[in-house]
């Protein structure tokens, strides 16, 4: 995967679904997210609302990225999936309040 936007985004969430996944997350633009290997090995995962689109590896089950439920225009894509990237490398990612949702109010 390569990215636009590069890596200063990095967050944390801690709703159920992603603190449990414990993937430190970038943002990206639709348009700003490139999979460079493998995109045939991918797998869909839904829930809810159907709003959200997580992405899985069909071979490993690793998260790659998904296209937000807050913001369908944007992909939060999994740092630990991207080649050459170790998010403690990074320092203190910042964590976001994922509980309180606003698509959920």
């Amino acid at each position: 995967m390569t990215l636009s936007e590069g890596l200063a985004s990095a967050r944390r969430c801690d709703f159920s679904f992603c603190r449990r996944r414990g993937a430190a997350a970038v943002t990206a633009p639709l348009s700003g997210l490139k999979v460079t290997k493998g995109a045939e090995n991918l797998t869909l995962y839904q829930w809810g609302t159907g709003t959200a689109k997580h992405y899985f590896c069909k071979t490993c089950g690793i998260y790659t990225h998904h296209q937000r439920r807050s913001n369908p225009n944007e992909y939060g894509v999994n740092l630990g999936a991207l080649e050459g990237v170790n998010p403690r490398d990074l320092g203190n990612i910042g964590w976001v309040d994922g509980i309180n949702h606003p698509s959920d109010t």
